[in-house]
C-alpha cells in the first residue's frame, strides 16, 4: 500500500470520553471512529488488524476439528423464552418487532440459536462430538458503554459450541479448546493468564476466562507466580462490596495489598489488573434440555446433548493488544497483529535517489509477501515520523540524508532504537528481523 493511496486519518486529538490508550490511539491512528453510544466503525487499519486476529482464532480452531458456520445475527424471542434466558438477561438484549409484530432479539450470544441448529439434525452417538463455531457480530445493551472497543454494544465475537454424548467427552473437549485458546494468545503475542471464574447469565457448573494482563483492566483476578494457578476475584471472595472494591482499585493500589494466604503449589498470590479476552464454559445439558435437543444412544435411548461454549472477544483484543503495549507516543503492535509490517519513510519525496530507492525496497518487500506500505506523502520529516509512532509499525526504514553516504535508518517501535543500515544490506537486515 501506498500512504498516498490509503486512507489513514490520524489526528493529535482524542475523543473527550476518551480515558484509556487503547481508545485515544486507535481513533488518533485512524484505527477506527465512533458512529454512536457504543458504536464504531473499523477504518482500513482497523479492518486489517480485526481479520489479522480473526484468522489467527480460525486457523487454530480449523486445526482443533472446530466447524465454521454462521448464524443470523436476529434471533426469535421464542428461543429464549424456552431457556428461560428472555428475561434473565434482562435490558442487555436489545428486542425488536417485525411489521408483523413477531418479536426477535438482536443476538448477544447464541447457544439457544446453535442448539436449535443441531437439534433433528444429529440424531445419533455415532456423529458426536460436534463443534461448531462462528465469528459473527454481537449486540448487548451495556448500561454504560466506555473505554471504546473495551465496552461496546456492537462488537465481534467468536462463539463455539460443543455437542457430546457424554460429561466425560464434554471435558475432555473443554481441556482441548482451553490448550487451543493457549496457542492463539500465545500466538497473538499477548501476556495472558488462565483464571478460575464464574459462569454467571451463560449458566453451566465450571468455566474459566482468559486474561491479557494490564494495568488498565477492569477485573481483578489473582495469580500464582511459580505454578499457572489463577482466579476472577469474583470466584474467591463472597461479599459483592469487597469485589467491587478491589475491582475499583487501580494497579499501583493492588500492588501494595497483600494475600495472606499461599497457594496450594507454596507459591505467592498477587492480584493483577486483567482484561477478559476470553471464556469457556461447562454447560452440561442445561439448554439441550431446555430445548429438548437429543440424540440416540449406542442403546437407541434418547439422550441430552451435553455442551460446552467457547468464547472469544475479537474486537475487545484489537483494544487490548493495545492496553498491553502502548508508550505516549502511540501504538505498540506485536508483529502478528500489526496492520503493516514494515514502514518505509521516504524524508524527502523530492529527492530522486530517495525515491528510487524506497520504490525499489517497496516492491522486494512485497515480492517476499511482507506486510509493507510505502511513506510517499510529500509531508516533513518529523509529521511522518509522529505519524509512524502513532499507528506503531514495527519496524520504519528512514530513507534520509545518510542515503548519500549509503546508508539508511531502521527504527524500531518497541525499543525505538535506530538502526543504520548500509542500502546493499537493508533487504537481508530486515528479513533478518521479521
Amino acid at each position: 500500500m501506498r500512504r498516498s493511496r490509503a486512507f489513514i486519518p490520524t489526528t493529535k486529538e482524542a475523543p473527550s470520553d476518551a480515558t484509556l490508550p487503547s481508545h485515544q490511539f486507535l481513533v488518533r491512528g485512524g484505527f477506527i471512529n465512533q458512529q454512536g453510544s457504543g458504536l464504531y466503525n473499523y477504518m482500513p487499519l482497523g479492518k486489517i488488524v480485526l481479520e489479522k486476529i480473526k484468522n489467527i482464532v480460525k486457523e487454530e480452531l480449523d486445526k482443533a476439528g472446530c466447524n465454521e458456520v454462521q448464524l443470523s445475527f436476529v434471533t426469535p424471542i421464542a428461543l429464549w423464552e424456552k431457556s428461560g434466558r428472555a428475561e434473565t438477561m434482562g435490558k442487555e438484549m436489545l428486542r425488536i418487532k417485525d411489521r408483523n409484530e413477531a418479536e426477535f432479539v438482536l443476538s448477544p450470544t447464541n447457544e439457544e440459536a446453535m442448539v436449535a441448529l443441531v437439534k433433528n439434525r444429529v440424531n445419533s452417538y455415532k456423529d458426536l462430538p460436534l463443534n461448531l463455531y462462528q465469528i459473527n457480530t454481537k449486540f448487548r445493551d451495556e448500561a454504560r458503554p466506555r473505554y471504546g472497543l473495551l465496552r461496546g454494544r456492537e462488537f465481534l465475537m467468536k462463539d463455539a459450541y460443543s455437542f457430546h454424548a457424554s460429561l466425560e467427552d464434554m471435558k475432555r473437549e473443554f481441556d482441548m479448546m482451553e490448550a487451543t485458546y493457549k496457542k492463539i494468545f500465545t500466538r497473538l503475542g499477548v501476556d495472558f493468564r488462565v483464571v478460575e471464574a464464574d459462569s454467571g447469565a451463560i449458566g453451566g457448573t465450571g468455566s474459566k476466562e482468559f486474561h491479557v494482563l494490564a494495568d488498565s483492566g477492569e477485573d481483578t483476578i489473582v495469580i500464582c507466580n511459580t505454578c499457572e494457578y489463577g482466579a476472577n476475584i469474583e470466584k474467591i471472595f463472597e461479599s459483592e462490596e469487597e469485589i467491587d472494591a478491589l475491582n475499583e482499585k487501580s494497579y499501583e493500589e493492588l500492588s501494595l495489598k497483600n494475600i495472606e494466604e499461599k497457594c496450594t503449589c507454596g507459591g505467592t498470590l498477587s492480584f493483577k489488573k486483567g482484561i477478559e479476552v476470553g471464556h469457556i464454559f461447562q454447560l452440561g445439558d442445561t439448554y439441550s434440555s431446555a430445548l429438548d435437543a437429543k440424540f440416540n444412544d449406542e442403546n437407541g435411548k434418547p439422550q441430552a446433548f451435553h455442551m460446552a461454549t467457547f468464547g472469544i472477544g475479537i474486537s475487545r483484543l484489537v483494544a487490548s493488544v493495545i492496553e498491553q503495549n502502548h508508550d505516549e507516543n502511540g501504538c505498540i503492535w506485536t508483529k502478528e497483529t500489526a496492520p503493516y509490517t514494515v514502514n518505509i519513510m521516504v524524508s524527502n519525496i523530492k529527492d530522486e535517489a530517495q525515491m528510487a530507492l524506497g520504490e525499489k525496497l517497496y516492491t522486494e518487500l512485497q515480492e517476499k509477501n511482507i506486510e509493507v506500505i510505502l511513506d510517499d506523502r510529500k509531508e516533513r520529516f518529523g509529521f511522518k515520523m509522529k505519524d509512524a509512532e502513532l499507528i506503531g509499525f514495527p519496524y520504519t526504514v528512514i530513507i534520509g540524508k545518510e542515503l548519500v553516504n549509503g546508508s539508511v535508518q531502521v527504527y524500531d517501535r518497541k525499543t525505538t532504537e535506530k538502526t543504520s543500515v548500509s542500502v546493499d544490506a537493508i533487504l537481508t537486515h530486515i528479513m533478518d528481523l521479521l
